[in-house]
């Protein structure tokens, strides 16, 4: 199938687990992860009526963002995966979300780095809600006092929370960050929570079921991904 046969296929799953859910369509965004993937596939998606990529890789994502601002587009841009110090002021400047803060540290030198004149930085905290040591992400009983320094920084718009769970787990794992999220809206009335970005291809439906507000697909909308990108 195409790629715009694709989203229609995922949309349409979508519906259906907001159906299941009790919910509306409109309460979950379709996040395509787009990193390893052309400019010639984005505008595919683009045609089809996405709006919002997902990029792992910053400077393979920073030409993506310059290339489709030089064409016109304007396209919302998350930066998903994990974040080192010194790539910190590329995403500060080029991004409009980052779904992968774990340390304070990193929250710091975003704002600091975020561009005067651009709007707040998007953010939120990566939780490691299956405690594997190969994931990133913050230890469950950690968020909510991550998420109230990270608060108090003013570049940055906290916006909620990011997890993939074990897949062995995930129902578990999606009543857990469930239950987190509810918690940090409680406790950060002020800030506006509203992201909670959990599920993938495989789980999306379970997702949408325990609150997602969030899925990213990026195979099964564009194919098998190339590695052979920097």
């Amino acid at each position: 199938m195409s790629i715009s046969e694709n989203i229609a296929h995922i949309q349409g799953q979508i519906s259906q687990a907001c159906i299941q859910a009790n919910r509306t369509l409109e309460t979950v965004k379709l996040l395509a992860v787009s990193k390893t993937k052309p400019v010639e596939a984005i505008l595919e998606a683009v045609r089809a009526g996405l709006q919002a990529f997902g990029e792992n890789y910053v400077q393979e994502g920073v030409e993506k963002i310059t290339y489709f601002q030089h064409q016109g587009i304007a396209l919302e841009w998350h930066f998903i995966g994990p974040l080192q110090s010194n790539k910190t002021r590329l995403v500060a400047e080029h991004f409009d979300w980052v779904e992968s803060v774990e340390r304070e540290k990193i929250a710091q030198r975003l704002s600091e780095q975020r561009p005067a004149g651009m709007a707040p930085l998007n953010v939120l905290i990566q939780v490691n809600i299956s405690q594997e040591t190969s994931k990133s992400g913050v230890a469950y009983d950690e968020v909510i006092a991550l998420a109230q320094r990270i608060a108090t920084l003013d570049n940055l718009a906290l916006r909620g929370l990011m997890a993939i769970p074990a897949p062995q787990h995930s129902r578990e794992a999606f009543a857990k960050m469930q239950t987190l999220f509810v918690a940090l809206q409680q406790a950060l009335p002020e800030c506006n929570i509203d992201t909670l970005s959990m599920g993938m291809s495989d789980d999306m439906a379970q997702a949408i079921e325990y609150g997602s507000t969030e899925v990213r697909i990026g195979t099964a909308i564009f194919g098998a991904r190339q590695y052979n990108k920097n």
